[in-house]
């Protein structure tokens, strides 16, 4: 079995006002469990941030890491890496699938979204999903669903 690594990386100061407010105002905004999950999509764009810099020489491979980009539904149009680079944890934040049921208008709030999505009654094309901090593309967006149960009223 391999070792799994940690995804993200913990701020160098842990007691730093102004992050902690920014953060708990992103809790707020996100239904998020815990700051871990911002941790993560600052580790998911800083990522992201070195591979534009990367192919910032190399043009011919720029393609597939811009349109890998817009099919998540980070970008949109007809992007540049200024676009990649230009990227926030917010833009990471808005593709997570318990933000995207709010939006869908399948559940009121953001924290009935994360509910939903752990009881199992939110799909997405046909498979249940668990993980309220899944990434949605942009093809899955369109085939979220909410399962009915015995019972339950249309």
């Amino acid at each position: 079995m391999k070792r799994q690594h940690k995804r993200y990386s913990r701020p160098k100061k842990p007691f730093d006002k102004v992050r902690m407010d920014e953060e708990n105002i992103l809790v707020k905004q996100y239904g998020l469990k815990n700051k871990k999950e911002i941790w993560k999509a600052d580790a998911a764009i800083a990522k992201i941030r070195g591979q534009a810099k990367s192919l910032i020489m190399m043009p011919e491979e720029q393609q597939a890491f811009l349109s890998r980009l817009i099919k998540m539904g980070l970008l949109s149009g007809s992007p540049s890496i200024d676009d990649a680079l230009s990227l926030t944890k917010e833009n990471i934040l808005e593709r997570r699938l318990q933000t995207i049921v709010v939006k869908k208008a399948l559940a009121k709030t953001i924290k009935e979204a994360r509910q939903l999505i752990a009881h199992r009654k939110i799909a997405v094309a046909g498979r249940i999903m668990t993980v309220p901090g899944h990434i949605v593309t942009l093809d899955d967006e369109k085939n979220i669903r909410r399962q009915k149960q015995n019972g339950e009223k249309a």
